[in-house]
This record gives C-alpha cells, structure tokens and sequence, in this order.
C-alpha cells in the first residue's frame, strides 16, 4: 500500500514510518517539523516527507494514497493546556477536515492514533472500548471528539479506525521526556533521584512505540471488517501498573538511585486501568511484545551511551511544552504555532 503517515518527524513517528516501510509498504509523510531541534542520537529515518502544517493540508497532498496513518497533534496535556482553543483547533478541527479530504481523495484507510486518557479518573475497573469516557484535559477532549465526528464519515468506501494507546514510552530519534516512563529513567540516571510528582497510586497503562507501530501495521494489513469504525485499546493487559510500580522498576535497574516524592505529592485525577483484550482477540499475530522492565533497561542504556546530563534533561530541547515555549519566545514560531520564517535552520 501506499500510506502517508501524519507526523512523520514525531516521537512515535520517527519508529514507525521505518518499521511500516520494512514491511513493505510505500511510505510518505507530513510533519510542520516543531521538533527539527530535537533530534536524539544521531539521524531521522529516510522517508520521502513534506513539511506542512497539519491545518494547510489540500486535497492534491492526498491523492494517490491507500491509507493515512494520522499521528499529528499538539501531543501531551502540558502542551494541549498551554491554549485549549488552540488544541481543539490542531487536534480536533484539523483531524476531522483531513479525515474529510482523505474521503474525498478516494483514500480508503484511516487510522486514528487516539488515546487511552480518553478514559481520564477512572478509578480502579479495567476499562473496556464500551466504558464511558471521562476525559480531563483539552487533549483527552479532543481524541474524543474526533473519534465521534470522524465516525460520521465511515461507509463502504471509508474506513476510519481509532487505536486508543496506552502511554507510550521507549526510545526514539524524537524522544520525549514528558512521558512518565521516560521521564523516571532520566530523572535516576542524571540525578540519582527518581523523582515521583504524584503519590505514585495512579494507575497507568503503559506501552512501548515499537509495539504502538505493530498495531498500526496490524490493523493496516487486516481485512478492514475486523477494523471498520471500530475503537481499540492498544496494549497489553500485564502493562497495567501503578506509578509508584514503574518507579520501583526503575530503582531496580539504574544503580545508585532512590525514589523520591514530591513534598506536595497527592494523587494524579488522570487514573485509569484499561483492557486490551479486544485488540489482542481481533490481533493475536500483531507481536506486542515490551513490558516495562525492558522498557526500563532499553532506556538506561541509550542515556548512559548518551552520555546524557542533567543539564540536557531539565531543558527544553525534549520536553514538548518547554521547547514549544522557547520557539515561541524567539519569535521564530507564532502564538497560532505557524512558523514564522520560511525555514528556521536545516533539517536535523
């Protein structure tokens, strides 16, 4: 097939254009490339990519494609909060009008990178596709949204399908240190600390972006009546876990280290345990295989080749909010998160 991958240059992009293009498919992408500057260990993969703002996409940039893979988004709650109006306009609005064109452009394939934070407090019941959403921050709302309204569109010759993932962590030529996972292994390797903000009780679903990448694929590959308009909860049942648990893992692996919680430490709304039975059922061959503990050991040892500082951690350069701040405090990205110059620097 022919897919176009929405956010090529992201955190999940950068791991799963290559693996979709290894499987053998013709693989394009589209990225505004926010994170040109933050590039982690070395190169981005080879795929032929053009850079555009997700809001400027045309009918003419979809033609031809089988599928569309669409990743882009204003990607974390610290970010999406920085301008609520600004999310539903990138993550909601946006998403819905290409869903519209990639119709109109006779592509047949939609998968949606939604999110299991959909599911927000939720307390303690494992969360099935049918629970009730309870979202609590402008990017949850937004996944919301678009899964209804892009829903609206699905009919013979459109098939939207919305994979719901656990928080993803794992390493990537994009990293991010904004994800719970990632960020309690950069806190012990570079501090000695692993530093907890909540009460660690919160419990969180957790998944690697290799594994995020073979549901993609798995989906893209099946017959689409086992996906047509259907949500998935991408995951594995036994990577449910407390944030104290992933702490602990953590702790167990980089040496040194001791747990440390916030002094003003209480617990996290955002909640949830999820089920990720549907998936594996409809799924069986997709091949997730990470658990947390190697998680926990891949990452440790990227940072420790790394060499990677405190003082690379606490900046903006991979933390998502604090590197969209710094452009727009440069002037060189707008309040409406547009690029103000034609091309800030070469590509990374």
């Amino acid at each position: 097939m022919k897919v176009l991958v929405t956010g090529s240059q992201g955190y999940i992009g950068a791991v799963l254009s290559p693996l979709i293009s290894k499987a053998g498919h013709d693989v394009h992408g589209i990225d505004t490339d926010l994170y040109r500057r933050c590039t982690y260990g070395g190169s981005m993969p080879d795929i032929p990519w053009v850079q555009k703002d997700i809001r400027e996409v045309e009918l003419s940039d979809l033609r031809g494609f089988d599928a569309i893979i669409h990743l882009a988004a204003l990607s974390n709650d610290p970010l999406s909060d920085l301008n609520p109006e600004l999310t539903m306009e990138i993550n909601h609005r946006a998403s819905v009008r290409l869903a519209t064109l990639a119709k109109q452009a006779g592509v047949k394939r939609f998968l949606f990178s939604s999110s299991c934070s959909t599911y927000g407090a939720a307390g303690e019941e494992m969360l099935t596709e049918a629970a009730k959403f309870n979202p609590v921050t402008a990017y949850a709302e937004s996944k919301v949204f678009v899964e209804r309204d892009v829903s609206k569109l699905a009919d013979g010759a459109f098939s939207p399908t919305y994979l719901r993932n656990a928080t993803a962590y794992g390493v990537s030529a994009r990293i991010r240190f904004d994800l719970v996972l990632n960020n309690l292994v950069a806190w012990a390797h570079t501090t000695g600390r692993i530093f907890v903000k909540s009460d660690g009780t919160p419990w969180r679903p957790i998944i690697h972006i290799e594994d995020i990448s073979r549901a993609f694929l798995a989906i893209l590959e099946a017959p689409r009546e086992k996906s047509h308009n259907e949500a998935f909860n991408v995951g594995r049942n036994e990577e449910n876990y407390r944030v104290r648990e992933l702490a602990e893992f953590v702790g167990e692996t980089v040496p040194g280290c001791h747990i440390e919680f916030a002094t003003d430490a209480g617990p996290d709304k955002r909640s949830y345990r999820v089920n990720f039975g549907k998936f594996a059922a409809a799924f069986p061959n997709a091949g997730l295989r990470w658990t947390a503990r190697a998680g926990v050991a891949e990452l440790y040892e990227s940072y420790r080749k790394a060499n990677f500082t405190r003082e690379e951690f606490e900046g903006p350069r991979f933390k998502r909010i604090d590197h969209v701040k710094s452009l727009i405090a440069s002037g060189d990205l707008g309040a409406d998160l547009r690029w103000t110059k034609a091309d800030v620097e070469p590509r990374a």
